[in-house]
């Protein structure tokens, strides 16, 4: 980007944290980090310490060689939610065709928060947080939770 040029606005960001604002969550914190994987593993690792619950990506899941961001964070994960990924493709094909294919998502826990790898688009990010994190985090949590406590 060029020196003295605004970065673009987060719409993804903005639209993850009012959807989950309005299901009922706190957002502790909110940023845009690059598309790296020493600094994405260092954001999850960041928030954990600050003692978020759960911790949501937005972009870098593409098939681009700067789409880092599942490559990041997968090694982490003390486990793994494949239906997560399974699922939300599902959905993303119902509204865009067979180009799901080239869709992305990742879903684990790390150190017993919940951690989403979401696509960049604010459309997937609202499909995702709306009919997958949104209903389930609370669950999702419960039993991470219980695996952080014994």
């Amino acid at each position: 980007m060029a020196e003295g040029r605004e970065p673009p606005p987060d719409r993804t960001g903005e639209v993850i944290e009012e959807l989950l604002g309005r299901a009922g969550h706190e957002v502790i914190s909110r940023r845009v980090i690059p598309d790296d994987i020493g600094a994405v593993r260092a954001a999850l690792v960041e928030e954990v310490a600050r003692g978020a619950d759960a911790v949501v990506f937005a972009g870098g899941t593409g098939i681009s060689p700067d789409d880092i961001t599942i490559e990041a964070v997968r090694p982490l994960l003390d486990k793994e939610l494949p239906g997560f990924g399974e699922i939300f493709r599902f959905l993303s094909y119902q509204r865009i065709g067979s180009a799901a294919i080239l869709t992305r998502a990742l879903a684990g826990v790390y150190r017993g928060v919940a951690v989403f790898c979401l696509p960049g688009s604010p459309d997937a990010a609202k499909l995702a947080v709306e009919a997958l994190i949104a209903p389930e985090v609370g669950h999702l949590l419960k039993h991470a939770k219980e695996r952080r406590t014994q």
